[in-house]
């Protein structure tokens, strides 16, 4: 299909990152949705229906791949659970992603079929999907999020200051522990000096408790031991009647009858080697009765090292794994309060400096805003300007602080004005719910964003005529670096879409249904014509072809 040629008057959108789109959507048991298995194409993708058909539901559903909140309410009544799974890339190269929510509170969220953790689930989606839905154009009126957006401009000095921010405030919170108590700090010195020369003096083993312990055993027991070696060499070899006499009787009686019955001299000979073995374990046991004195020395080394491993795990443990770990940290706190000691002489000039530097890059990064700022707002008022806002007028404001911020030298306000006349002011001041909208598109469609798919859940509600045009080219021009899918009620952006689908409603068995398709040709002419009029009559057809450009 043809279409009219347009040409943005704003400058393109950044250039997607490397990573592939949202190719495939599956969704069970969400809301209307019973079963969906929808294929996405790339560019611009419209979505349409009445009032009431589940527009949205797909917002919803790639809202929970992003770790949005489990809300079971979105589980279709009668269903005990739902599920919703993103592909993206290719057929032959594809990963996914998808999150399983029940009744029972419990769900599972997965990449590529291997379980993961929320939060793992949803790093993985925000590097490759943004949305950005109905209500969130108030994130617009925190000052965090207007700075924010003239720092993606200056990246490359927001690190370099972050960075000198980050050892300075590390130096000062150090000399303000060595000067908040120096008695404090000796008294916590000889503490881990004693500790860590107690447990170092013992050095306990984690594995030598096992050991020591069967050795106690033994040694307590000697007199136990020798007895009963000293009773199994009785029997076996010692005694009047013996094991090793009557061995000997048996191959005795077994000559006559080896002489003439294999068997029988195999088994001679089997008892022969009977009488070899117990002639080793009579001399073995005959070792251990005579080695099995009385060991007092040996029995309180044990005992006293037992008692050692005790009193440590009784004051560290509960395990020796704890003692031994304990004994490391107390070890390495004792050599920083050490250093402490030592630099607290020179830390101070160490702060002088570090603090000079986060000023140097400080005044760098302000330099960079203020060189950004006029271009950044430039190009949103041209935006915003086309969006039936003809008189708009934006600047962002650099106000120093006292001290320096984690975010710089300066705070970063974005003041706008939509009426002549009127003066600049806080967006939180002086913009309308309508105005903010405009405000969050244009950005939107400006900065772009960092992902290769982006949504829009109705961004255009309280917009018509030629600002409905302005903003479908907005959307046009962002879709020709990245997939962008878009949740719609005008027809004016549903005809500039490259892929337009349709969300319907019907009653299936008593229960509403809602399903979605990709429209051909003659099913979007007659969506287009809907949505115009509400009709399809020749008339409202026509304009429909107009609008299309066919």
């Amino acid at each position: 299909m043809t279409r009219k040629a347009r040409s943005p008057k704003t400058p393109p959108a950044p250039a997607a990152p490397a990573l592939p789109r949202l190719s495939r959507l599956e969704i069970r048991n969400l809301a209307t949705i019973t079963q969906l298995e929808l294929e996405l194409g790339g560019g611009f993708c419209a979505f349409t229906g009445e009032t009431g058909a589940g527009k949205s539901i797909i917002v919803d559903a790639l809202g929970l791949l992003l770790g949005g909140r489990a809300n079971h309410d979105l589980i279709r009544t009668g269903e005990n659970e739902l599920l919703v799974t993103g592909f993206w890339g290719a057929e032959d190269d594809t990963d996914s992603a998808s999150r399983r929510l029940s009744h029972t509170g419990r769900g599972t969220a997965r990449l590529s079929g291997e379980v993961v953790s929320l939060r793992e689930l949803q790093e993985w989606a925000q590097e490759r999907l943004t949305i950005h839905w109905q209500h969130s154009a108030v994130s617009l009126l925190s000052p965090a999020n207007q700075r924010g957006l003239l720092d993606r401009r200056v990246g490359a000095e927001m690190r370099s200051y972050a960075a000198a921010y980050a050892a300075w405030r590390e130096a000062v919170t150090r000399l303000e522990r060595l000067q908040a108590s120096q008695r404090e700090r000796a008294r916590q010195i000889d503490l881990l000096s004693f500790q860590v020369q107690e447990i170092s003096e013992v050095s306990p083993d984690p594995g030598e408790e096992e050991g020591l312990g069967s050795e106690l055993s033994r040694l307590s027991n000697l007199h136990t031991i020798a007895q009963a070696a000293a009773g199994g060499v009785e029997l076996l070899s010692d005694g009047d009647l013996n094991a090793l006499g009557m061995l000997n009787e048996a191959v005795r009686a077994l000559n006559a009858g080896a002489k003439y019955d294999e068997t029988v001299a195999q088994l001679q000979t089997e008892l022969r080697s009977a009488i070899d073995s117990v002639q080793a374990i009579a001399g073995e046991l005959r070792d251990v009765a005579e080695g099995s004195a009385a060991d007092p020395e040996a029995l309180d080394r044990v005992e006293t090292r037992l008692g050692a491993l005790g009193k440590l795990k009784n004051k560290y443990g509960p395990t020796l794994e704890d003692v031994v770990e304990f004994g490391a940290r107390a070890a390495e706190e004792l050599a920083e309060l050490e250093r402490d000691e030592q630099d607290a002489g020179t830390l101070q000039d160490d702060v002088d400096a570090l603090h000079a530097e986060v000023l140097k890059a400080g005044k760098i990064l302000d330099t960079a805003r203020q060189r950004e700022a006029g271009p950044l707002a430039e190009a949103l008022l041209a935006v915003i300007r086309e969006l039936g806002m003809p008189h708009a007028r934006m600047e962002f404001g650099l106000s120093p602080l006292d001290t320096p911020a984690a975010y710089g030298l300066s705070d970063v306000l974005l003041r706008f004005s939509a009426n002549p006349g009127e003066e600049l002011g806080g967006l939180s001041d002086v913009a309308s719910g309508g105005e903010l909208s405009r405000v969050m598109l244009a950005v939107s469609t400006v900065l772009g964003a960092d992902t290769p798919s982006v949504v829009f859940d109705e961004v255009d509600a309280g917009i018509g005529g030629a600002a409905a045009i302005a903003v479908a080219e907005q959307l046009a021009g962002l879709a020709r670096e990245r997939q962008v899918l878009v949740v719609t009620h005008l027809a004016q952006i549903a005809a500039r879409a490259d892929h337009h689908y349709k969300v319907e409603k019907e009653v299936q068995g008593g229960r509403t249904v809602s399903r979605v398709r990709l429209l051909d040709p003659e099913e979007r002419l007659h969506e287009i014509a809907r949505m115009l009029s509400g009709n399809t009559s020749e008339a409202a057809l026509k304009h429909a072809r107009e609008l299309l450009g066919a």
